[in-house]
């Protein structure tokens, strides 16, 4: 649905030559025009021209026969050849290998393109041609059926064609013209013998392909089209005249009509352009116009959905001086037209592609697009309709061809058209009050090559004429546009210079002038971060904003309210919103790939292109290559016309669109929460339709839909804090079932009782027991909307059968069990005998079978103690059987019988978890005192015990043995201070705790109890010696573990310096870029211990851990300080952190305090001393083995050392990857430096 418009026309050069000129060629490199004249040094006449770019000369045939090259860089001129019978024409093949000659004796001679003469044929033969058709006889006429006439009519010759001669102005001369790829050509000449045109087509080798069937008034024009197979010429039939498209074969193969009278004019030359998109058509009028002179036109057509349109009547008059001489198309660039005038004028078109559309950004704008067919305007309202191409909403009749259609760019207006005619009137049109299309004024004007539809006031439709103003401009303006929204209109020249209608330059708001750096065959005022801009997009798919490129590959473009929306040729289509976008934002939003979830990109059909877009809505209309039509609802524009419906709370139209384009519901929440729970009431009224309401709340879930699905660009009010505390889709079901109830207050039944439904079970946990029991209230309602059958029958399409019988069960109304039961597909004989069963038990029975089967068993067991004390055995099986203890023993009081039971039941299961303690605490306080201690004792709970003991109370001898039974687990336990005080205070054995204590080193609690009880004897004894044992053996392990830490503090060195050494050495060999690089990016060597070690051991780097066994071998090899093992380093700092942390937890102070005490001064000496000198070697190693890149990162390694591979390993460090496990032997272990364990008293 586009239009050809005409962006500048200029007059190239105007010389004064004798004579008329004959052919003319177009040098595109340098932009030159070479005529011949009929008045030439050369001796005939000029029948073609031809530039050779390559040869960087020019090829002339003449009428005489001479075929003359002109040097351009010499100025030499040479004959390279001559034919005697003369030539009648000359054509170069399109990639200037091949020239093909036509002579006086109707003969072809094909030369290569340094003239040597490949062969010469006749022009003129009788054989059909090599792609001669083959026919069994099907479809012949001595074959068909002639009703009435009888056989007698199959051999008879009254269906055989009258061959017509050439048309009487026809110049019998030949036409060449070859297809695009240079395969082929056709040649067009009049037969001898019968004297009418034929068409014959060859290969290139001049071999004789096709010959064309018999076509009556065939006309001389032939043009082969570049890009298809179709040949194109006229033909005169006796009621029209047309043009009309032959295949490769020969076969005609469609045609339009030209829209002038069969006797009105003559085709002199069709001419395709490059890009085979436009097909102008060169005619002049038969009969002489008012001075003498034929008038002459020429026509662009175009094609679309196999229509043929006239977008292009240029006319130029009867003048003799005006009338083309010359015509061709640029080779380089389509929409270029070069024409020569018998008057020594050379002028160029330049046209491009447009679509006039209207410009409203209201919904009083109907969306128009204006398409121009000849004296037709074709408008089609997308906004009531999408009717594709040729057809259309309504023509508008003109009595001349139109060239430029526009529509008027003011509020609420903008329906309204003015359109410019081939002869340079103005027709402007409005709507009348029938709502029809009316012509209002006829303004003539002429040369008018842009128009736009700007004006205001009540002038035009009083059938006046507005004033008309001159505002001169230095330059050519090849395209205008105006602003809708800021009233701005801007003119673009030629040479990319931007204005405004006052003439004064652009500029932004630094005061720089802005110009566009090429000229745009399209051009639109957007507002880009708060300033105006010119969009601009040239032919070439450029887009412009000013002077920046923002993308190159655009095919089309539409601005619209705040939305840039353009397709570009990776068949993607775009919608930006400029308000939140600024230049470099737009380029990186064209230049990037989009996610998953970018509302702004959308595919679409290869070689779509924007129509229009219906102002106030969400459709964008795109048309296919082919001339077809889509219509797409762009998420971007839907979302945007969504968030702009929510705000104005229009929730009807929004949840209508919506609901047509699948976008989800709980963007109607979510956009606005505070605003929705609000106005719940106009949502429930505007919307007023149940079906609506209820898909409303079925589509409802906790996913906040704005920062997900529909992320909103301007991060506006789009909150998903509603203000109140709970989940999302229980606010939303409990604020609309509130609603819904009160609207309808005085009905016992409101009208929203399926919605009520619906609210109650979409809820989080689904409430299908008052859902169910609204449903059995419905049964006694008789004036209700909805019966109680309906209900249940909507509520069983949102719950599984089987689930709401469950749930119907649990009410315990056997006559909503029915119901439910009947609508579902069980068969009778599953429930009935259950539900008979059931109705025989006493109610609280009844209620605890009913619970147990629903597997409710703490309901169940509420009822069932509701039973009376015969059932308490059952009861108790139950609480066993589903542990429900703590339940059970609430429903009993702390003095009954049920509670002692309940509670010997509940320690017995705490026992068998292993909670021995706390199932003597449940014996204890029921009573059962025997058992309660028999469980103190198995969990050595000493103190609880010897109370319950106490408390029974036992013997003294039993007490004792007690004592000494707990004193003696304590010990084993290692609790020699417990063990002590159990055997000093109950079982009177101060010997025995003395004892325990000196066992367990509690030196000054043993030295309390001798004192006490006056044992000094055991000092001599016991004490002395487990003094110096205990010293003898702190020291062995001081020295052992000294010696362990300094030889694993050696070995973690030479681990460190060969792996830095392997290090190295690979990328010394393979570089930082090899396969295994990877393998170095940790921070340390021990980072890279999981992945490196020694060349033999790499194969272990990849464990799996597929498997438990594996990981724990895994795990394993983490601990081996195997040496050469990959994970040396890791084993060895484990070690180390573990001789570190017992080092720091030994009890040495008690020990030197005994020592000295008793004069082991000089052993205790030594002691301090060798304790003292490991914490030091510990305290000074620390830095050494936990250096700081382990904990912080390694920088990286520079100097005058440095090599680039050391440097570059360094780097590659910086990107740590430690198991999680390890990360505690990457850190140093914490001393106790604050305690206090030496004794001045000692040197």
């Amino acid at each position: 649905m586009r239009n050809l418009s005409l962006l500048q026309r200029f007059k190239c050069v105007d010389l004064s030559f004798p004579g008329s000129p004959q052919c003319f060629t177009i040098r595109s490199e340098t932009g030159t025009v070479l005529v011949a004249s009929e008045y030439t040094l050369i001796y005939g006449v000029v029948v073609a021209i031809q530039d050779l770019p390559d040869q960087e000369s020019v090829c002339v045939a003449t009428g005489s026969g001479d075929v003359i090259l002109y040097n351009l860089s010499t100025s030499q001129l040479e004959c390279v050849g001559s034919v005697e019978s003369g030539l009648t024409g000359m054509t170069w093949s399109p990639d200037q290998e091949l020239v093909t000659l036509t002579t006086g004796q109707e003969t072809i001679i094909m030369m290569t393109k340094d003239f040597e003469p490949i062969t010469e044929v006749e022009i003129n033969q009788d054989d059909f041609g090599e792609d001669k058709f083959i026919t069994v006889g099907w479809g012949k006429k001595e074959t068909q059926f002639h009703g009435s006439e009888g056989k007698q009519a199959a051999h008879s010759n009254t269906l055989s064609q009258e061959v017509q001669p050439a048309l009487p102005w026809d110049d019998r001369k030949p036409r060449i013209t070859w297809r695009g790829d240079g395969q082929f050509f056709a040649v067009s000449v009049v037969c001898p013998q019968t004297g009418a045109r034929k068409v014959r087509i060859w290969n290139r080798e001049c071999v004789l392909q096709a010959t064309s069937e018999v076509v009556n008034g065939l006309g001389q024009p032939l043009c082969w089209k570049p890009s298809g197979s179709l040949i194109t010429s006229t033909q005169r039939h006796p009621n029209k005249h047309s043009v009309v498209f032959m295949e490769k074969n020969g076969l005609l193969h469609g045609d339009f009509t030209l829209p002038f009278g069969k006797e009105q004019v003559k085709v002199k030359e069709l001419l395709w352009n490059s890009d085979s998109t436009v097909l102008a058509v060169w005619m002049e009028d038969l009969k002489p116009g008012e001075n003498d002179h034929p008038n002459t036109y020429i026509q662009l057509w175009t094609v679309g959905n196999y229509h043929w349109y006239l977008k292009q009547s240029v006319h130029f008059g009867s003048e003799p001086l005006r009338a083309p001489a010359c015509v061709c198309w640029d080779p380089e660039k389509p929409l270029r037209l070069h024409l020569l005038t018998r008057g020594w004028a050379s002028y160029t078109y330049d046209w491009g592609w447009s679509t006039e559309r209207s410009h409203g950004t209201d919904c009083h704008d109907n969306a128009n697009v204006a398409v121009i067919d000849g004296d037709k305007i074709l408008v089609t309202t997308f906004r009531q309709c999408v009717i594709p191409p040729p057809m259309c909403a309504f023509e508008l009749q003109l009595p001349v061809p139109v060239n430029l259609v526009t529509f008027r760019s003011q509020a609420q207006r903008t329906n309204e058209l003015a359109a410019l005619t081939a002869d340079g009137h103005i027709y402007v049109y409005g709507q009348g009050e029938s709502r029809n299309l009316k012509r209002d004024s006829n303004i003539t004007l002429f040369r008018i090559s842009h128009l736009h539809f700007l004006y205001s006031g009540g002038g035009v439709e009083n059938g006046g004429v507005p004033g008309v103003s001159d505002v001169p401009v230095d330059g050519f303006v090849i395209s205008l546009c105006h602003s809708l929204r800021n009233g701005t209109v801007a003119l673009q020249l030629d040479d990319g210079q931007i204005r405004k209608l006052s003439l004064t330059e652009w500029k932004d708001s630094t005061g720089n002038t802005i110009n566009l750096p090429r000229p745009c065959v399209q051009t639109a005022l957007c507002t880009l971060s708060g300033e105006e801009h010119l969009i601009g997009l040239t032919e070439r798919s450029h887009l412009y904003i000013g002077d920046s490129l923002v993308a190159s590959n655009i095919s089309s473009f539409v601005v619209y309210d705040d939305f840039l929306l353009l397709t570009t040729h990776s068949h993607m289509c775009h919608c930006l919103n400029l308000s939140t976008l600024s230049i470099k934002g737009l380029q990186s939003a064209l230049s990037s790939d989009a996610n998953q979830n970018d509302e702004t990109v959308r595919k679409v059909e290869r070689g779509s292109r924007i129509v229009s877009v219906v102002p106030q809505d969400t459709r964008l209309i795109l048309q296919m290559p082919r001339g077809n039509l889509e219509t797409i609802h762009h998420q971007a524009l839907v979302l945007a016309q969504l968030r702009k419906w929510l705000d104005s709370l229009r929730f009807k139209d929004a949840f209508e669109c919506m609901r047509k384009l699948r976008i989800n519901l709980n963007l109607i929440y979510d956009h606005n929460p505070t605003v929705f729970l609000a106005n719940i009431e106009m949502f429930l009224k505007k919307i007023d339709s149940i079906n609506y309401i209820n898909l409303f709340l079925t589509e409802l879930k906790e996913e906040d839909t704005t920062t997900t699905m529909y992320p909103c660009p301007s991060h506006s009010v789009s909150s998903s804090a509603s203000g109140k505390g709970g989940k999302k889709v229980d606010i939303i079901c409990d604020a609309l079932r509130s609603t819904m109830e009160t609207l309808d207050p005085q009905k016992s039944v409101p009208r929203y009782c399926l919605c009520i439904l619906t609210s109650h079970v979409r809820k989080t946990t689904p409430e299908l027991e008052i859902a169910l029991q609204k449903v059995h209230e419905l049964r006694g309602e008789s004036r209700s909307s909805v019966s109680a059958e309906e209900a249940l029958k909507y509520l069983l399409f949102l719950v599984n059968v089987n689930e709401l019988y469950e749930h119907s069960l649990g009410t315990y109304d056997f006559d909503l069990v029915l119901m439910v039961a009947e609508k579902s597909q069980k068969d009778p004989k599953e429930y009935l005998p259950f539900l008979n069963m059931l109705k025989t038990l006493e109610p609280n029975y009844q209620r605890y079978t009913i619970d147990k089967h629903l597997k409710r068993y703490r309901k169940a067991l509420h009822h069932l103690s509701e039973c009376g004390e015969e059932h308490f055995t059952e009861l108790l099986n139950l609480v066993k059987d589903q542990r429900l203890y703590s339940d059970a023993l609430e429903l009993y009081s702390s003095n009954s019988e049920q509670y002692k039971t309940l509670s010997v039941a509940y320690a017995e299961h705490l026992v068998e978890q292993q909670q021995a303690e706390q199932a003597g605490l449940l014996l204890w306080r029921c009573g059962e005192n025997a058992r309660a201690l028999q469980a103190f004792v198995s969990c050595t709970s000493w103190r609880n015990a010897l109370a319950v003991a106490t408390h029974i109370p036992l013997p003294p001898e039993q007490l004792t043995l007690l004592a000494r039974d707990l004193a003696e687990k304590l010990l084993e336990a290692r609790r020699h201070t417990q063990a002590a005080l159990c055997l000093e205070q109950y079982a009177k054995d101060c010997e025995e705790a003395i004892s325990a204590l000196i066992q367990g080193a509690a030196w000054e609690e043993a030295l309390r109890l001798i004192y006490l009880y006056n044992r000094q004897d055991i000092i001599e004894t016991d004490l002395k010696s487990a003094l110096l044992d205990a010293h003898s053996n702190q020291t062995s392990f001081l020295e052992s573990q000294k010696a362990l830490f300094i030889r694993h503090k050696n070995r973690l060195t030479v681990v460190r310096e060969l792996k830095a050494k392997a290090r190295l050495e690979l990328f010394d060999e393979d570089g930082p870029d090899c396969a295994d690089a990877e393998l170095y990016s940790e921070a340390s060597s021990v980072m890279t211990g999981s992945h490196l070690g020694s060349k033999y051991s790499r194969s272990n780097s990849r464990i799996s851990s597929r498997s438990s066994k594996n990981r724990r071998k895994a795990e394993g090899k983490k601990q081996s300080l195997k040496e050469g093992s990959p994970f040396e380093d890791i084993a060895l700092l484990n070690t180390l952190t573990q001789i570190i942390i017992i080092v720091d937890k030994m009890r040495v102070h008690s020990l030197l305090k005994a020592l000295v005490l008793f004069q082991f001064d000089r052993a205790a000496s030594s002691l301090q001393r060798d304790y003292g000198e490991l914490l030091q070697l510990v305290e000074t190693a620390l830095p050494e083995i936990w250096t700081d890149n382990l904990q912080q990162g390694q920088t990286p390694l520079t100097g005058p050392n440095s090599t680039a591979n050391s440097i570059m390993a360094s780097f590659q460090q910086q990107r740590p990857a430690v198991p999680q496990n390890d990360t505690e032997a990457l850190t140093a272990p914490k001393m106790r430096i604050a305690v206090k364990w030496k004794l001045s008293i000692l040197k």
